[in-house]
Order: structure tokens, then C-alpha cells, then sequence
């Protein structure tokens, strides 16, 4: 294990695991690759790359990153259970540093219905599994699932049986997201102060969201003793979500004064890492999100207004570059060049191979022909957008709209589908209607379309279009994004990038009692 200091906090991101637990978020191989390798370049401590047993998709995304991150630990879920403890550790071997989280419940609630198993029971499977992935690999890692709604001399054996087994970080999570952070904080206490060798092991916090508490909560964890927070980016995860990795980051370095700890993250890559998950996850992020919201750093009061222009401190506690948003609203053209286009991407945190690089550019080129400025919010729209659409084996190829007051709305829509071109023309109630029908008749899917959502990337009749949709198929709930000068043109390419979400749903079979810890 590294040696920090006291005041050193591992920041443990499971936005790849608990993240794409939120309805609607589902990664490919590739796009988990390339968010596991931005959490590796901003310094994440642990990286929990998946739930290795959940399915063959998981098992080889977790192997995948294991392969290509080298300086942060690659984790993977288990419950406790053999075969889960087993996979995890096949799907981890090519990792340079290793961890196995292995987890039980612990609440009597859960105990009695979910697991149905007795106390001694549990206390033996967590013996049992804690040692079984020791033998795996030496960094373990044991969760309580329910800890918040546990009896605190039962969770007091547990920690000291986990301990004993051979974990090294032990996690005491809200699974419910059901605590306070004066009970949150005095559980950690009781636990450090009680259990034998509890000196020996790192304590960690996991915090939902369902109260609003998870970032409160977890920092006052840290406060009673925890050198560890499990969070995700962009606060994504199952039901509210988790506790936002960069809410927890920012207030522990803006308020160095009353939370005298430290992280590894560099947090000038905060805002890449926020568009990049927002973008392949397609759940937008909220104008009034903390730190990475639009409105963040955004100041419309008159007061506020002249406050700034005397001193940025009267109303900002942190600077927008301290996040890596870029203050610069330099206008780009249709005379921009490569150099200028590349140096624009430089600054606004993107970085493309050259494929990559030669669509966005002819991409920004086609946009900049139609619209007679562009700023930094047209280009991450742009980029990010073909971040999302670069492995899909659905593309949309081309589109053509009739409508109007006399009607009938038409579409007549040429798709890609694995490298084969395929059309149809198709009328419906409204453009959005026909062109939805379209993509549902050349695929033959029928998925029910439960949110249909546009808002402009930036000011002015001639402003880009990003909309978001999400469809429901079988149970399965996926998001989709898309964004173009052309609404119509936006919307087909959201509803095709959420179809190419389902098919990978599809080829996933979760287990049946996943962590929700």
C-alpha cells in the first residue's frame, strides 16, 4: 500500500460501476476505456473498472482497463461468494495494482429479507470471502452494505472479523442514502475507537444521494477519521445518485481552513472529466450543478456584476480555472484553421487521435459555413457529440423533413447500420414523430420514448441544438444525446445514439442482487 500522510484522502471513483448503475446509463468497452484513462490522468487513486461476474461485458471491461492504467489500483466488485471473489481476480491479473471489493449486507433488515441469512452466518461469509480474496490478491477491500441502518455492535464485529481476514480498507456505506453527517461521523468513531486493529485498515465512505446529504455526509466522514471517498463524476449513480467527485474535491481545497486534508486530483481536469461522462452517458448536467454546472461560475445580479468587476472574490470562492474552465470566449470562424482549431481544443480539455480530430474539424468547418459566430460551448457540443457517436454501430447518414400547417409531417431518413446503408420514408404526427418512426422502421425496434428534451448550446436563432431523449425497452432505460445546427437533424442522432445504448444493454445480464451500496 502507499504511504500518504494523515491528511492524504483516496478518492475512490466508481463512476464505471455505480455510475452506469443509473437508469439509462450504459458504457461500451471503449467508452469505459477512455473515462478509466482521464480518471488515471487526474490522479484517481482507485478505479472501479466494473462487476466482474455481472456479465461477460463487465468482466471484459474491467480486464481492459486493468491492462492500460498503471500508476491509479484497478478495482472490481464481488459479492461474497466464490465464484464472484474468483472472476474478480481472473479479470484483474493483468492489473499493476490489484483490488478485489468484496461485499455483504449487514443491516437486520437486510439480513433477514434480502439475504435470509443469521448473524453468525454473515460473519462467517465475510471470514470467509474477505480471506478467500486475500489469497487473491493483498489489497481488499470490504463493504457493509446497509452500514447506516446496522446495529452498531454487530457492524463493530464485522469490521474487526473483516480485518482479521486481511482486508485493508474497510467501506461503511449509506446505501439508502439515509444518514446525517453528525450520525454518519459518530458511526466512524464508535467503529475506529471500538473495533481491535482498527489502526490497521483504511476506512472509507460511500454516500448516496437521496436526501441531498451524500457530499455532507461523506465529508464528515473524513472529519471522524476516513482517508477514503468512494464518489462519481458528476454525482451520477443508482436513484439519486452518489456523492459528486468533484463537490467532495473542490470543498476539501477551497476550505483547506476548517478540513485540513488533501487529495491527489488535479483539478483543472474537472470540467473534461464532467463533459466526457455527461457526453457518452447522455445525462445532461444541470445549469445550477456545484462546480461543473453552466451557471457555476455565471453571474447575472447587477450587485453581484459590479462586486466582480472589482474582485472575482467578492462573489467566487474558487477560480473557473482552478476547475479548467476556460475564461476565454474566443471567437472561431470559418477562417480557423487546424493550428487555431487544435489550440482551441488544447484549452478546452480534448484531446483526439487523428480520425477523431479530422471529423470534429470538418464538423466544425460544415457549422462554422452556417453560423456566424462560434464559442467554446459550440465546439465541446461538437466534440462531444462525436465522442458519443465514434463507436455506434447505428449512424445517422442523412435526413430530410417535410412539414408544416398543411401536412402530412415527413421523414425520409438514410441510416448506417454495421457499415450497411439502409432508408425509409415515413410520415408522422409531426417532424419529431416522423422521424422517430423512420429510425423505428428501418431497425424494427419499437422502444418507448419517455423523455424528449432541446435546449441551444448557445445564444441566437442560429444556435446549435442538443437534445437528449431516453427509451425504455423491456425494463432496460437508456439516454441518448445529440447535437447539430439542425434540430431534426439533433434529435435523430439522440435517439439513434440511445438505440445503439440498448443493443449493448441487451448483451448484458446483471446479477440478480447487484451492490447498491
Amino acid at each position: 500500500m502507499t504511504s500518504h500522510s494523515d491528511s492524504y484522502v483516496r478518492i475512490f471513483d466508481t463512476t464505471l460501476r455505480d455510475g452506469e448503475q443509473s437508469p439509462g446509463a450504459s458504457m461500451n468497452l471503449e467508452e469505459k476505456l477512455r473515462i478509466a484513462q482521464l480518471l488515471e490522468e487526474m490522479g484517481v487513486d482507485i478505479i472501479e473498472a466494473g462487476f466482474a461476474i455481472a456479465s461477460n461485458g463487465d468482466f471484459q471491461a474491467v480486464n481492459e482497463i486493468a491492462k492500460i492504467v498503471k500508476t491509479s489500483t484497478v478495482c472490481s466488485l464481488a459479492r461474497a461468494a466464490a465464484k464472484d471473489i474468483d472472476r474478480a481476480g481472473e479479470a484483474l491479473k493483468p492489473a499493476a495494482r490489484p483490488r478485489i471489493h468484496t461485499f455483504i449486507a449487514t443491516s437486520p433488515l437486510h439480513m433477514r429479507v434480502k439475504l435470509q441469512m443469521e448473524p453468525d452466518a454473515v460473519l462467517e461469509a465475510v471470514h470467509s470471502s474477505v480471506g478467500r480474496a486475500r489469497n487473491i490478491c493483498e489489497d481488499v477491500e470490504w463493504s457493509a452494505e446497509d452500514a447506516t441502518r446496522s446495529e452498531i455492535d454487530f457492524l463493530c464485529r464485522a469490521v474487526e472479523t473483516a480485518i482479521r481476514a486481511g482486508a485493508t480498507t474497510i467501506n461503511l456505506p449509506d446505501t439508502v442514502g439515509y444518514t446525517t453527517p453528525a450520525e454518519y461521523g459518530a458511526m466512524f468513531r464508535t467503529i475506529i475507537e471500538r473495533v481491535p486493529d482498527a489502526d490497521k485498515a483504511i476506512f472509507s465512505t460511500h454516500c448516496h444521494n437521496d436526501l441531498g446529504l451524500a457530499v455532507a455526509n461523506s465529508l464528515a466522514g473524513v472529519e471522524a477519521g476516513v482517508r477514503q471517498v468512494e464518489c462519481t463524476v458528476n454525482g451520477i449513480g443508482e436513484r439519486a445518485g452518489n456523492a459528486a467527485m468533484e463537490e467532495v474535491v473542490m470543498a476539501l481545497r477551497t476550505r483547506r481552513d476548517a478540513m485540513p486534508y488533501e487529495t491527489g486530483i488535479a483539478t483543472e481536469e474537472i470540467m473534461r472529466a464532467s463533459r466526457l461522462v455527461s457526453a457518452i452517458t447522455g445525462f445532461t448536467v444541470q445549469n445550477n450543478k456545484a462546480i461543473v454546472g453552466a451557471n457555476a461560475f455565471a453571474h447575472e445580479s447587477g450587485i453581484h456584476q459590479d462586486g466582480m468587476l472589482k474582485s472575482s472574490e467578492t462573489y467566487e470562492i474558487m477560480t473557473p480555472e482552478s476547475v479548467g474552465l476556460s475564461k476565454s470566449s474566443l471567437v472561431m470562424g470559418k477562417h480557423s484553421g487546424r493550428h487555431a482549431f487544435a489550440e482551441k481544443l488544447r484549452e478546452l480539455g480534448y484531446e483526439l487521435g487523428p480520425n477523431a480530430f479530422e471529423d470534429s474539424f470538418r464538423r466544425f468547418k460544415e457549422l462554422a459555413d452556417n453560423k456566424k459566430q462560434i464559442f467554446d460551448a459550440d465546439i465541446v457540443a461538437l466534440v462531444d457529440d462525436e465522442v458519443v457517436s465514434e463507436h455506434n454501430r447505428i449512424r445517422v447518414v442523412s435526413l430530410k423533413i417535410a412539414c408544416g400547417t398543411e401536412g402530412p409531417q415527413e421523414a425520409n431518413l438514410v441510416l448506417s447500420v454495421d457499415g450497411q446503408v439502409k432508408g425509409a420514408e415515413v410520415i408522422g404526427n409531426g417532424p419529431v414523430d416522423a422521424t422517430f418512426n423512420a429510425i423505428k422502421k428501418i431497425l424494427d425496434m419499437t422502444p418507448h420514448l419517455q423523455l424528449f428534451q432541446v435546449h441551444a448550446v448557445t445564444q441566437g436563432t442560429d444556435a446549435q441544438a442538443e437534445v437528449t431523449v431516453r427509451l425504455e425497452e423491456d425494463g432496460k432505460t437508456v439516454n441518448g444525446q445529440g447535437a447539430h445546427e439542425d434540430t431534426m437533424v439533433a434529435a435523430a442522432r439522440a435517439y439513434v445514439n440511445a438505440v445503439n445504448k440498448l443493443l449493448v444493454k441487451r448483451e448484458k445480464t446483471a446479477p440478480g442482487d447487484a451492490l447498491s451500496a
